[in-house]
């Protein structure tokens, strides 16, 4: 008997069937594309050859190795070695390099800004922001304010031995007093050396406000007589519209009436000398870093970021 006699083909279309049927509708035997077969083929092939070379088949404790023995954590190790081959070229040079020789160096400066700005965003943004554009409290970074000094050798100490840390005798320290909880000024007296300190600020003349007086007897020791402060006292300059802690009535109230007096990490217990180098040169790129003299010369000209690089920053 002839096979195709026994075939069931569709009418409409000449297609063999599978001989399934379900109300009155037929199921047509079409094959898969050949194309599509070889694909499948060679994907379970593929996915075979994976299983063995790479880790994949779950086990108590992990996974199988594979053959290959790779781990993404080898691959990290391997890319940070890269890097830091990479890194080492201009590690050897800085390390060796005075701040005026970085700075006066394209190459170097770049490589100390990448490197503390990374510093930065690990360590010090918490406070500073991640913008450095600071906080109530916490200095802006992006401005050319300085409380102990913008030059980068300043800055480098600052972050060195920190601000007002108490295990650390060469950190930079320095106490306002409470001239009201410490019962020193009258509260009126207060009252006038806010009007005075306010308008000193707006660049209004001020001698002959009664808080003229007492601004000369009690805080000129430390922000001068003129108001432009003392970095090497941490004395903010008066004279400006930038404050630390707000310019408000209320809040220079309270500086003068309780006293203000911000800390600061020392980061050599934290950080190693060349990370806290960099960072001292990102900080003073940030905004308005002051000039670098050169230390052989002090009437020389002053050291100077590169052309091809931004300025400087800090408010510390």
């Amino acid at each position: 008997m002839n096979d195709h006699h026994d075939k069931d083909i569709d009418e409409l279309s000449g297609i063999e069937t599978t001989g399934h049927e379900w109300d009155g509708l037929k199921e047509l035997n079409n094959p898969l594309p050949r194309w599509w077969v070889w694909v499948f083929v060679v994907t379970c092939l593929w996915s075979f050859w994976y299983f063995v070379v790479y880790p994949a088949w779950p086990v108590p404790g992990g996974a199988t190795t594979g053959t290959s023995g790779y781990t993404q954590f080898k691959e990290l190790e391997a890319s940070q070695s890269e890097i830091s081959a990479r890194q080492q070229v201009y590690l050897d040079r800085f390390q060796k390099a005075e701040f005026q020789e970085i700075m006066n160096d394209p190459e170097l400066y770049v490589f100390a800004k990448a490197g503390g700005s990374s510093a930065f965003k690990d360590n010090c943004a918490t406070c500073h922001g991640s913008g450095a554009e600071g906080g109530k409290g916490y200095p802006n970074l992006n401005d050319d304010d300085w409380l102990w000094g913008g030059r980068v050798e300043d800055i480098y100490t600052t972050l060195l031995h920190g601000i007002r840390v108490h295990n650390d005798m060469d950190t930079r320290q320095s106490q306002m007093p409470a001239f009201g909880r410490d019962g020193l000024l009258k509260r009126d007296e207060i009252n006038q050396l806010v009007t005075y300190v306010m308008d000193l600020s707006k660049g209004q003349d001020v001698q002959a406000q009664p808080g003229h007086v007492l601004f000369q007897q009690n805080c000129a020791s430390c922000h001068g007589a003129d108001g432009k402060g003392n970095k090497t006292l941490g004395a903010p300059n008066l004279t400006d519209a930038i404050w630390l802690y707000g310019g408000t009535k209320a809040d220079i109230y309270y500086s003068i009436f309780n006293a203000r007096g911000g800390v600061m990490p020392a980061w050599k217990d934290r950080l190693d000398e060349q990370t806290i180098r960099q960072l001292s040169i990102y900080v003073h790129e940030l905004g308005g870093g002051e000039e670098t003299m050169r230390e052989s010369d002090p009437a020389a000209v002053p050291m100077t970021p590169p052309p091809a690089v931004s300025g400087a920053a800090d408010d510390q």
